[in-house]
């Protein structure tokens, strides 16, 4: 205990013995022991208290280590469109659209069709209506 020999504790008790007597010394010695209890749990407290601050100083560089992970994650999910990509997306679309145009008008010609049946003659043969001849009853006028 604390580097001391048995020989040096006997000196100890000896003296303690001669200083105080044989009544105050039990006494003593237990008022000792709680000093030494005392101080024990005291440094025991201290050093739970000091390994809880480095636990949470721990946890707080995690945190922000993985609040930076986070951030840098949103920032490359973040995409930036530039004037490129959206001219690329422009003309996707717009092959797109001309494709629906392009049914928008045959859907038309069909309607005209229906509603006009020398229209879908004129389709079949391939008469484009220009010329001036008509004919009445198997005449050319």
């Amino acid at each position: 205990m604390f580097g001391m020999s048995f020989a040096e504790i006997m000196v100890i008790a000896v003296i303690g013995v001669l200083f105080l007597g044989p009544d105050k010394l039990p006494s003593t010695m237990v008022q000792i022991a709680k000093f030494f209890k005392s101080f024990k749990s005291s440094i025991n407290d201290a050093k739970s208290s000091f390994e809880q601050e480095i636990k949470i100083q721990e946890l707080k560089e995690e945190t922000l280590e993985y609040k930076k992970k986070l951030d840098s994650a949103a920032t490359s999910m973040r995409k930036t469109v530039t004037f490129d990509e959206l001219e690329d997306i422009k003309q996707s679309t717009m092959g797109v659209t001309d494709t629906f145009k392009d049914i928008k008008e045959s859907m038309n010609k069909v309607n005209e069709m229906k509603n006009d049946p020398l229209g879908v003659k004129k389709a079949i043969t391939g008469d484009s209506g220009s010329s001036k001849k008509t004919q009445i009853k198997g005449e050319d006028v």
